[in-house]
C-alpha cells in the first residue's frame, strides 16, 4: 500500500500537472513548489551538499567494486561484504620528476610526458622513448585539441610490451599571446592556436617496443599531412593497430588496419563520406574472444549513431537497428550492452542485445593467413567503402544471420548511468528521474534484476524555497523534432502577475542541456534566480547531440541560424503565457552560449532587453581548426556562411544592455573575439559593458566564480 505522504505527493503532482498541461502545451513532468530558505551565491557555487548524494562506482574485478561516497573510497563484493582496500603495488619504480604528466601504466612500468618528451619509468630506471627536438614538437600528449573523442596520447598494447603514442608537430601553427599579470612587469605566454583556414598540426603515431628499445612509425599516407588520427585501437593479440584516418576537411574517413611489426598498411576496412561532416568519437571494441571481429559506431550510415559489426576484411553489418543514438557499454562475446535514447532524447535507457548467431562463422573463401594480413595484390579491390552486409556476401566474405531482440534492462523513466562488470554479469545502475534525486542499485546484467539497493538520495533542496519546475517540449522551427525544455517558475508564483524571463542558453554541438533527470539537469543559479522572482527557461535546439544526424547536422555551414530559430519558438511560447512580461526578457550563456546570447540580442533586439555573454565566439574565422572547420568549413570554402554568422557587423544592431565577461587568458575562445566586438561597438558608438577576469582561462572557478555570478545576477537585477 502506498504511504499516505507519498499518496498526497502523487495526487498533488497529478493535479498540478493536469492544470498546467491544460494551460501550457508540451508539459511532461512537474516538480511542485514548496516554501523554505533562500539560497546564497556561495551555496550555489561552492556547496556540493546541494547536489544529490552519489556513489561513484568502478569495478575492480568481476565480483568486486570500489565506490566513493563523497568522503572516502571503499571496496565491496556483490554479496555486500566490505573488503579491505587494495594494497600498494610492490613494484619498485623510480620517483617521477616534478612536472611529469600523462602518467599511463604499461605492464610493470609507467609512461609519462615531461616538457614535450615521452619517458618510461621501469624497475631498472627511467629511459626516454621520444625526446622533443624543438619547440612545437611533442610526444605522448593529446592532439587535435581533444576533438574526435581524443583524451590522451599514450596507448599501451594489451600485454604491455609495446606503447603506441602520438607525435604532434605544430611548428607551422601560429602562436597567440596570452597576458600573464602575475609577474612583476607582466609577461606574454604564447600558445599554439590553429585558427580556421590556417596551418594545422601534423600528427603521426609511433610504436615503441619496450624489450627492443626501438620505435617505428605507422605508415599513414591517406589525404595530406594535416589529416587527423583518432580511435587508436590495438588488436587483442597486439599484431595490428587500427586508426580512424580523417581528412582535415572532415568530409571523408578511412578506417585502416596496420601491422605493428613494421607499421605497414594492411587494408582499409571501410570509408565514410558526408557533405556536412564525419565525426568519429570512439575506438573500436573487439568482440570478446575474437581477434577478427569488432564493434564500430557511426551516425553516417543509417541516420543515427548506431553500432555495427565489422570484421578484418571490411564486412559491415548493422547491429543495433533503432532510430536513436546509442552508446556502447560492453560485450561478453555473446551479447552487447548499450545505452539508448530510443525512449526519448532526454532519457537514457540500457539494453542487452544478443550478437548474431553466426558470429563465430563469418565465412571466407580465403585462408587464415590471407585473412590475418594480405599484402600487395591481395589487397587490391579490398579497400574503399567496405561491404555493407545485407544477406549477400561481400568480396571474399559471406555474412548471414540476425542479431537477437534487444532486452531493456533499466526500468525507471529518466537517466541511467551504468557501470558494467568486466565479465558483463553485473551492472551498477545510477538512476535519476525528474523528481528522483538519485537511486543506485546492483543488478544482474542479463535481465536487469535488482540484487541490492546501494543508495537512495534525499532531495537536497527540501529545506529551500522552490517554485514549480517543469519539463516539457516545443517543436523545432522546422516542425520535425521535439525540443525539450526545463522551466523554473518564481517562488510564490501568482498567475495574475507578470514576471521577467531569463533564457539560459548554450545551444552548441555536444551541449545537450535538458534531461529527464533530477529537475531536468538543474544548475542551482537557475533556482536562485527563480527565488528572486524570475522565470528561468532552458531549452535544447537543433545542433545538439542525442537526436540523430539530421537534427545534429542542421547547423552545417551556418552556426547559430537553426539554433536561434528553435530558441525563438520557445520564447514565443513563453510570450503567449499571461504571466510572462514580454517587455522584460533577458538571455545569458557562456562560450557557444555567449555566441548565442549576442546573436539573439542582435537578431531579435525587439525581444531581448538584457544579456550577459561569457567567453563568446564572435567570428568563426578566429576559432580553432578542428571544431570550427567541422561545422563551418573555412572562410575560403564558405564565405557566405562566415559573413552571415560573424557578429562584428551585427554590433550596430545591438539595442539592449549587454555585458561581456571573459577570462583574459582564455586559451579556447581567445581574447581576439570579444575585444574585436568591443572595438566595433566603439566604432559604431554602441554602448556596451565589459568585465575581464584577469587570471581566468575559458571558465571561471572557485570563489572567483561567486564574484562572476554575483555580477551576472546584479546585471539582470539592475537592467531587467
Amino acid at each position: 500500500m502506498m504511504p499516505y505522504r507519498n499518496f498526497l505527493l502523487t495526487a498533488t503532482l497529478l493535479a498540478v500537472s493536469f492544470s498546467l498541461s491544460s494551460a501550457q502545451d508540451g508539459v511532461l513532468k512537474l516538480y511542485p513548489a514548496h516554501a523554505g530558505k533562500m539560497l546564497t551565491m556561495e551555496q550555489v557555487i561552492l556547496n556540493r551538499k546541494l547536489s544529490p548524494a552519489n556513489l561513484y562506482c568502478q569495478w575492480v574485478s568481476d565480483t568486486t567494486y570500489a565506490f566513493y561516497d563523497g568522503k572516502a573510497w571503499a571496496v565491496r563484493d556483490i554479496s555486500g561484504k566490505d573488503l579491505p582496500l587494495p594494497g600498494e603495488d610492490k613494484t619498485q619504480l623510480p620517483d617521477l620528476p616534478q612536472g611529469a604528466e600523462n602518467k599511463t601504466p604499461c605492464g610493470n612500468s609507467i609512461a609519462y610526458t615531461l616538457n614535450g618528451s615521452l619517458y618510461l619509468a621501469t624497475p631498472e630506471g627511467i629511459r626516454p622513448i621520444a625526446e622533443s627536438p624543438a619547440d612545437g614538437i611533442v610526444f605522448g600528449t593529446t592532439v587535435s585539441r581533444n576533438e574526435f573523442g581524443i583524451s590522451g596520447g599514450i596507448f599501451p598494447s594489451p600485454d604491455g610490451s609495446e606503447i603506441a603514442f602520438y607525435r604532434k608537430d605544430e611548428t607551422r601553427v601560429t602562436k597567440f599571446p596570452l597576458l600573464d599579470i602575475t609577474t612583476r612587469t607582466g609577461s606574454l605566454r604564447e600558445i599554439r592556436y590553429p585558427m580556421n583556414g590556417m596551418a594545422s598540426e601534423h600528427i603521426s603515431l609511433g610504436i615503441y617496443n619496450i624489450a627492443k628499445g626501438r620505435t617505428l612509425y605507422v605508415q599513414v599516407t591517406d589525404f595530406d599531412d594535416e589529416r587527423y588520427l583518432t580511435g587508436v585501437t590495438w588488436s587483442p593479440d597486439g599484431k595490428y593497430i587500427y586508426i580512424h584516418v580523417l581528412a582535415r576537411s572532415q568530409h571523408e574517413l578511412h578506417l585502416n588496419m596496420y601491422r605493428t611489426s613494421d607499421g605497414r598498411f594492411v587494408r582499409t576496412l571501410l570509408t565514410e563520406q558526408n557533405d556536412a561532416w564525419v565525426e568519429p568519437q570512439d575506438p573500436l571494441w573487439f568482440v570478446t574472444g575474437r581477434t577478427d571481429l569488432m564493434i564500430y559506431r557511426t551516425d553516417n550510415r543509417d541516420g543515427y549513431r548506431n553500432l555495427y559489426l565489422i570484421d578484418t576484411l571490411g564486412t559491415v553489418r548493422r547491429l543495433t537497428t533503432v532510430d536513436a543514438d546509442v552508446e556502447y557499454l560492453g560485450n561478453d562475446g555473446r551479447s552487447v550492452w548499450y545505452a539508448s535514447a530510443e525512449m526519448s532524447p532526454a532519457e537514457r535507457q540500457v539494453y542487452r542485445l544478443m550478437l548474431p548467431e553466426d558470429r563465430f562463422r563469418i565465412k571466407s573463401g580465403m585462408t587464415g593467413k590471407e585473412r590475418s594480413g594480405m599484402t600487395g595484390k591481395e589487397r587490391s579491390g579490398m579497400t574503399g567503402k567496405g561491404t555493407v552486409a545485407t544477406g549477400k556476401a561481400g568480396k571474399g566474405t559471406v555474412a548471414t544471420g540476425k542479431a537477437g531482440k534487444p532486452v531493456r534492462l533499466t526500468k525507471g523513466a529518466g537517466w541511467h548511468e551504468v557501470a558494467l562488470s568486466p565479465d558483463c554479469k553485473y551492472l551498477i545502475d545510477n538512476y535519476s528521474g525528474f523528481t528522483t534525486p538519485r537511486e543506485v542499485s546492483l543488478c544482474l546484467a542479463a535481465d536487469g534484476t535488482k540484487l541490492r539497493h546501494l543508495l537512495s538520495a534525499s532531495d537536497p533542496l527540501a529545506e529551500f524555497a522552490t517554485g514549480e519546475v517543469l519539463l516539457g517540449t516545443v517543436k523545432s522551427a522546422d516542425g520535425r523534432f521535439d525540443n525539450h525544455y526545463r522551466l523554473y517558475k518564481p517562488v510564490d508564483f501568482d498567475p495574475a502577475k507578470k514576471y521577467p524571463v531569463i533564457l539560459y542558453v548554450y545551444g552548441g554541438p555536444h551541449g545537450q542541456m535538458v534531461y529527464d533527470r533530477w529537475l531536468g539537469g538543474i544548475r542551482l543559479w537557475e533556482m536562485l534566480m527563480a527565488q528572486k522572482g524570475y522565470v528561468v527557461y532552458v531549452q535544447d535546439n537543433r545542433g545538439t547531440q542525442n537526436h540523430g544526424a539530421a537534427y545534429e547536422k542542421a547547423i552545417n555551414r551556418r552556426c547559430g541560424a537553426a539554433e536561434m530559430e528553435d530558441q525563438m519558438v520557445g520564447i514565443r511560447m513563453l510570450q503567449s503565457l499571461p504571466w510572462v512580461d514580454k517587455d522584460r526578457i533577458g538571455v545569458h550563456g557562456w562560450s557557444y552560449g555567449g555566441f548565442m546570447t549576442i546573436s539573439l540580442m542582435t537578431h531579435y533586439p525587439e525581444v531581448f532587453k538584457v544579456g550577459v555573454a561569457g567567453g563568446p565566439v564572435i567570428d568563426w574565422k578566429w576559432y580553432e581548426v578542428m571544431y570550427g572547420e567541422r561545422y563551418m568549413d573555412t572562410p575560403g570554402t564558405n564565405p557566405d556562411g562566415f559573413a552571415a554568422t560573424s557578429l562584428i557587423d551585427k554590433a550596430k544592431d545591438l539595442k539592449g544592455r549587454l555585458l561581456i565577461c571573459q577570462g583574459a587568458v582564455d586559451n579556447t575562445v581567445v581574447w581576439e573575439h570579444s575585444l574585436s566586438f568591443v572595438q566595433e561597438c566603439i566604432r559604431q558608438q554602441v554602448p556596451l559593458d565589459y568585465f575581464p577576469y584577469p587570471v581566468a582561462e575559458h571558465n571561471v572557478f572557485g570563489r572567483d566564480r561567486v564574484h562572476l555570478m554575483d555580477k551576472v545576477t546584479d546585471y539582470f537585477d539592475v537592467f531587467l
